[in-house]
């Protein structure tokens, strides 16, 4: 059969060898690196990419809010959405739970930040490796920490 039928031709078949590489990874977030935040927050991240460098790959992000912990206001260089998996977090003032998804575009300001008295887990994903939190203009950049994402999460 043919290729264009969706089977394999031969060995050294010119259409096949054409074909860009495949690439998949089979991980789990205890494999990961994890960053332990000077706020006891722990995150966890990857980029949906073959190479992880990759600018323009979507990042994903496992972040585990100790309870009360809180994030100063900021905003983000690119979309991204928040799913809440555990736990509750108040943002500007709104709580969210379980299940709940924000939507965010870029440079959108909000916080503070802050979870639940049980702490809070959330999936942040974002549309591109623009991912670092701004500060507000002037405001304070406490429960940010950059600096160690950067360092422990590159």
């Amino acid at each position: 059969m043919d290729d264009q039928a969706g089977t394999v031709g031969a060995a050294g078949d010119t259409a096949r060898d054409a074909r860009p590489a495949k690439f998949q990874r089979d991980t789990s977030w205890e494999d990961l690196t994890t960053a332990e935040l000077p706020n006891g927050a722990r995150a966890t991240k990857f980029a949906i990419s073959a190479d992880p460098d990759d600018p323009d790959a979507p990042v994903v992000f496992r972040v585990e809010f100790p309870p009360n912990c809180e994030v100063a206001p900021h905003t983000h260089d690119t979309d991204y959405c928040e799913i809440i998996l555990e736990g509750r977090q108040q943002v500007t003032r709104r709580w969210h739970g379980p299940g709940d998804i924000r939507i965010v575009q870029a440079h959108t300001a909000y916080g503070p930040l802050v979870a639940g008295e049980e702490g809070c887990t959330v999936l942040a994903i974002f549309r591109n490796g623009s991912w670092p939190a701004v500060p507000l203009a002037g405001g304070k950049d406490e429960g940010l920490h950059v600096d160690v994402l950067l360092k422990d999460l590159s």
